[in-house]
């Protein structure tokens, strides 16, 4: 991960799995964001717009918050996201659009703030 800080919510979360699984975050540290997010076939702002598509998509929304800093760190603006939500309502379906519109106004909130 080289030009991207590591946001603190995505610090905190890998400090506290890194005391039962060390080696996921080594895994996540030199192989995801060390390899996967530096390959030069997407830029880092098309992988963070796949990225929170993708948790969207599953409902992973204890993620998002970290993945919607980066990706506006990124580029993304919040339009983009507030688009790419409601894009997501149709082929995710609504539970998984509205908790993540609700995760993204709590993001935009904090760093209004």
């Amino acid at each position: 991960m080289a030009d991207t800080a590591v946001p603190a919510t995505a610090q905190a979360a890998r400090d506290a799995v890194r005391t039962v699984a060390p080696a996921l975050i080594e895994y996540t540290e030199s192989v995801l964001y060390g390899d996967l997010w530096e390959r030069p076939g997407l830029s880092p702002r098309d992988r963070s717009l796949a990225t929170v598509g993708a948790l969207i998509a599953l409902g992973r929304t204890e993620q998002l918050p970290t993945h919607l800093t980066r990706g506006l760190d990124n580029g993304l603006t919040w339009e983009e996201i507030g688009e790419l939500i409601t894009h997501l309502a149709f082929y995710a379906g609504w539970p998984a659009a509205m908790s993540a519109g609700r995760a993204a106004a709590r993001v935009r909130a904090e760093k209004t703030a």
